[in-house]
């Protein structure tokens, strides 16, 4: 058990190295954005479905330029639509964080040019099921490598980073906006398809992206002194301690309680039983918080 300890503390330890983590979003980047190009090219573009966000809002605008005559690149429109607002959000999100995730625009528009994939399916039910689970998939990526595929994607975090709530519903909601002008243009039953795609796609990020979920931890400990001490020594949040009995022991106990982010809870958790062998931690999701919180940044 401590040689496991020990290894998980040398992965913490070479985790925080600059150029680790730097090497953990360059990789996710790539795999995210050779995803997100397998998907537009093997899923959406021959099932006629228009994607989400700003990849969405491309290939739109180059459906409706085909309308005139003319083509718009894909690939150039999605450097174009995402160069502003990635400008504009750097400083409130996080440089090295906007910085990947342009890379992996440019590296979607790159792929798009110069991959070309077979359709798997011809049936237009299973395309809107596997592509939205995968284009879901190729966000999370990004996500967990500290970037994100850019457009909404600057918008919804800028939003959470500041007000600690996820807002993917509402992303969700602004794509439909998006579908509407699909569908009155080109047909309601694509659009209809595409809003069933970029549901499948916002629910797996929904899923599995849990950076802003907040848990509350009621630890049970002989040892709230020590605990307190490692806790607070290593992170922000606060914690509060009671009096406690122990019902079967009747040794004298105490009940802690502190509120942190899902992601911190393997961490936390690892710390305390360093502390405490013997500790009882309970583990609550936490709906509402009201108060100070305190909150990594993207980094």
């Amino acid at each position: 058990m401590s040689s496991w300890n020990d290894v998980t503390k040398k992965v913490r330890e070479i985790r925080k190295n600059f150029v680790v983590r730097c090497a953990i979003s360059f990789v996710a980047v790539l795999a995210s954005a050779l995803l997100q190009s397998y998907v537009i090219l093997a899923f959406i573009r021959p099932a006629g479905l228009l994607s989400s966000g700003f990849t969405g809002l491309a290939i739109l605008i180059d459906r409706i330029a085909e309308l005139y005559g003319f083509t718009v690149s894909t690939s150039l429109a999605l450097v174009v639509l995402n160069l502003p607002v990635a400008l504009m959000c750097c400083r409130s999100i996080n440089v090295k964080f906007t910085v990947f995730s342009l890379l992996q625009v440019f590296f979607a528009s790159f792929f798009l040019k110069v991959c070309h994939y077979t359709p798997l399916f011809e049936n237009l039910t299973l395309n809107v099921i596997f592509g939205g689970v995968l284009y879901g998939l190729s966000v999370v990526l990004s996500l967990k490598g500290n970037a994100s595929t850019g457009g909404t994607d600057f918008i919804a975090l800028y939003v959470s980073n500041k007000t600690g709530k996820s807002i993917w519903n509402y992303v969700f909601m602004g794509n439909v906006c998006i579908l509407v002008i699909f569908g009155h243009m080109f047909g309601w039953e694509y659009a209809g398809y595409s809003i069933l795609f970029q549901f499948i796609s916002t629910k797996m990020i929904s899923t599995f992206h849990h950076r802003y979920d907040r848990v509350t931890l009621q630890i049970t400990t002989e040892k709230a002194e020590e605990v307190m001490k490692a806790y607070v020594s290593k992170y922000h949040h606060g914690i509060s301690c009671v009096d406690a009995i122990g019902g079967y022991s009747h040794k004298k106990m105490y009940l802690l309680h502190t509120v942190i982010s899902s992601y911190e809870i393997n961490d936390i958790v690892q710390l305390i039983q360093e502390v405490d062998e013997n500790v009882i931690i309970n583990v609550f999701k936490t709906e509402d918080f009201y108060g100070g919180f305190y909150r990594e940044s993207l980094d």
